[in-house]
């Protein structure tokens, strides 16, 4: 019965569904908030671990381009001195953080369709009628979906150590500042002619060999973060498992695709730059360029401010999304409904 008054708007019994709740997180403290994080990140990493085959999958698709694409490619696309790099660079070391990038977006999408089946089974009902807040639940979901692409990160760019792509060594951590404007903003966006790069602090020396490996966490976590809200929004609007190829065919591949992961944007100007303002406005690109950026100890402004801005834009239309009496859940008949 309370159920059925907080669906249909009941103002009586609704506002003893909302008392008793906000009492039971009162009595839950941070020991349940935490307890509950701490439950649904290591779900998720159990099940990854769990699942060999989706970890040798999450690690195929980029070393197939990095070992035999990339091997084909180097001659015709060798990447002249643009910034990070300070010297000219071979293709492979050009693509890595782009099939960084990869993996993050192929995990957020796996993420995507376990939720689509805890929906189909009835499993995220027993999560969502918690009395945690739906934020507070998404974003746990979303951060165990993180740590998993972070492992899967780390066990591409180890590949890639053996293979001798590893980013040089880094005597200091710098802000890089630059943004060209688009054709279609005219005169209204001054360009900038030089980027503007400032140190902000010094490596340690004993660190400087392999300081790249920790200077890109922060970026592979925002990115992920990013990609993963996502998915979170995307699963709320796939109804079925079997429409998830369809996402693939239509949201994956043209995000990646479409986007400098695999050719410098210069290039892509110089082929099509209608092309080339589709990928500006991707905003995988600038996922793939925090990243690339994050590996030569370096922070991209401009693409920084553009992956916080899409998280957080993605995450509050997902949490929308998935709130039972407004968002596209509740049109489906609630968390567990069909579709």
């Amino acid at each position: 019965m309370a159920t059925q008054a907080v669906t249909t708007g009941s103002e009586p019994l609704g506002r003893g569904y909302h008392e008793s709740d906000d009492a039971a997180r009162r009595r839950l403290g941070v020991s349940g908030y935490w307890a509950c994080f701490k439950g649904i990140v290591w779900r998720e990493i159990l099940r990854y671990l769990h699942q060999r085959e989706r970890f040798l999958s999450a690690l195929v698709r980029p070393l197939i381009w990095l070992f035999i694409f990339a091997a084909g490619f180097r001659q015709t696309l060798g990447v002249s001195i643009i910034p990070p790099y300070e010297t000219y660079v071979l293709y492979e070391e050009y693509i890595a953080p782009g099939l960084i990038a990869m993996i993050l977006l192929f995990n957020a999408m796996q993420s995507s369709l376990s939720m689509v089946y805890d929906r189909e089974t009835g499993t995220m009902r027993t999560l969502l009628v918690s009395p945690f807040p739906r934020s507070f639940l998404l974003l746990s979901k979303l951060l165990g979906g993180v740590s998993v692409a972070l492992l899967q990160a780390y066990a591409f760019m180890l590949v890639a150590w053996f293979w001798g792509i590893q980013p040089p060594p880094i005597t200091e951590v710098k802000l890089f500042t630059f943004y060209d404007p688009p054709t279609w903003a005219g005169d209204a966006i001054t360009k900038m002619s030089d980027p503007i790069v400032n140190s902000l602090f010094s490596v340690p020396e004993f660190i400087q060999p392999f300081a790249g490996y920790i200077t890109v966490i922060p970026a592979i976590i925002l990115a992920g973060l990013m990609l993963g809200s996502l998915a979170l929004f995307m699963s709320s609007v796939i109804k079925q498992l079997e429409n998830f190829a369809g996402v693939m065919n239509f949201v994956i591949f043209p995000m990646f695709f479409a986007s400098s992961a695999l050719y410098p944007l210069w290039r892509i100007r110089e082929a099509s730059p209608p092309l080339y303002e589709i990928c500006r406005l991707n905003p995988f690109t600038y996922a793939v360029e925090l990243i690339r950026f994050g590996l030569y100890g370096q922070v991209d402004t401009v693409s920084l401010a553009i992956v916080v801005g899409c998280t957080a834009v993605f995450l509050a239309a997902a949490v929308f999304a998935y709130n039972p009496s407004k968002g596209l859940i509740a049109r489906r008949g609630g968390p567990g409904g069909s579709a």
